[in-house]
C-alpha cells in the first residue's frame, strides 16, 4: 500500500492538475490538519482514493467559498474521536487538535486529550478480538510527548500519544503540527513497534505491510 499523507501546508504542486499523475499509484490518503477545506476537497476529486483528517487547531469550524459554506471537506472522513476500518482493511484511528494555549478551536489540556485517548480503547479492544490488532494507522495533529515536539507549549507532545502507541502498536503514527524549515530536521522517529511520521507538507509513504486497494475500489 501506498500512503499520502498532508499537513500543515499548502502546496501548489498539489493543488495542481498535476496531481493524478504524480500520485496515480496513492491507495489512502491522511491529512494531519491545519489544511482548508477546498485543498482536500481537490486531494479527493483528483486522486478518487479515500481521504481521512484530522482538524489541526488553525483549522475553521466553518469555511466560507464559492460553492457555499460547510463544515467539513466533501469526500473526506473525520477521524477524530473514531476507530474505523477502511474497505482495504486497515484499521484507523484519529485525535484532533493540539495542546491548549489560547482560547481557539481544537485546543485541549493534556487531561483532555488522555479523555480523547480512552475513548477510543473500546473500539481497539474489538479491533483485537476480530482482526487480531488494536490498530495500523493512528492520526492526528500533535505529536506525541517529547517526539518531534518542541518546549513552547503551543507545540509540546501529547503524553497520552506516548502511551496510546507504546500499548496499542500502530504500525504508523502521523502528525503534524510542528513545522519543518531545516534539512535536517528529525521528521521520522521509530518508537518501538511504530514509525512516527511528521507530515509537514507532504510524505508519500510505501507501507508494504498494509494492504493494497484493489484496482477500481475506492
Amino acid at each position: 500500500m501506498k500512503l499520502l499523507a498532508v499537513s500543515d501546508i499548502e502546496l501548489g504542486f498539489i493543488y495542481s492538475p498535476t496531481l493524478a499523475e504524480r500520485f496515480q499509484d496513492v491507495d489512502l490518503v491522511l491529512s494531519c490538519g491545519d489544511l482548508s477545506y477546498y485543498y482536500l476537497e481537490y486531494i479527493v476529486s483528483m486522486l478518487n482514493v479515500p481521504v481521512y483528517y484530522v482538524r489541526g487547531n488553525h483549522s475553521s469550524d466553518v469555511e466560507h467559498g464559492s460553492g457555499g459554506d460547510r463544515r467539513y471537506p466533501w469526500g473526506a472522513v473525520d477521524l477524530h474521536g473514531k476507530v474505523l476500518r477502511d474497505d482495504t482493511g486497515v484499521l484507523l484511528a484519529g485525535v484532533e487538535g493540539c495542546l491548549r494555549y489560547n482560547e481557539g478551536p481544537h485546543q485541549y489540556t493534556q487531561a483532555e486529550m488522555w479523555t480523547q485517548v480512552f475513548r477510543l480503547v473500546p473500539g481497539l479492544l474489538y479491533n483485537r478480538l476480530r482482526h487480531g490488532r488494536y490498530l495500523d494507522i493512528f492520526v492526528t495533529h500533535a505529536p506525541p510527548w517529547q517526539i518531534h515536539d518542541m518546549d513552547d507549549l503551543p507545540h509540546q507532545g501529547i503524553k497520552a500519544f506516548r502511551w496510546f502507541i507504546r500499548v496499542f502498536k500502530p504500525v504508523y503514527h502521523f502528525h503534524g503540527h510542528i513545522h519543518v524549515y531545516r534539512n535536517d530536521t528529525i521528521t521520522q522517529t521509530r518508537y518501538n513497534d511504530t514509525q512516527v511520521i511528521n507530515a509537514y507538507g507532504y510524505r508519500e509513504i510505501n507501507a508494504p505491510s498494509l494492504p493494497v486497494r484493489p484496482a477500481g475500489r475506492v
